[in-house]
């Protein structure tokens, strides 16, 4: 009985705590997004010139390709609602306290 209350417990914190990202990994992705605004312009002449070579040389996080999107609120990087911009973890729970405008739940 003892290990069954102790899971309990465990299982309770476990739903209640909140998910949030590292703040390492969230200034990680800040500091690829500005690498990838400063050199938006260059990257784009570079390939309308074809100069490939040059490209390579560029630093490997200034591609938009190496952007991943995150949750405003928490960082949280799985589950992200682009329309929204926050997870849906987040979501659903701003959904049921009405913080989302013209956002209900769906009875039928």
């Amino acid at each position: 009985m003892h290990c069954f209350a102790h899971l309990e417990s465990h299982l309770r914190t476990r739903i209640n705590r909140q998910i949030v990202a590292k703040e390492s990994i969230k200034a990680r992705e800040l500091k690829r997004a500005k690498l990838v605004e400063k050199y938006a312009a260059k990257r784009a002449e570079l390939k309308a010139n074809g100069d490939w070579e040059a490209l390579q040389k560029l630093p490997k996080n200034s591609s938009p390709v190496r952007l991943h999107n995150r949750c405003q609120l928490t960082g949280r990087p799985k589950g992200y609602m682009r329309q929204f911009g926050i997870s849906r973890i987040n979501f659903r729970e701003m959904a049921n306290k009405g913080l989302i405008p013209g956002v209900t739940k769906a009875s039928w």
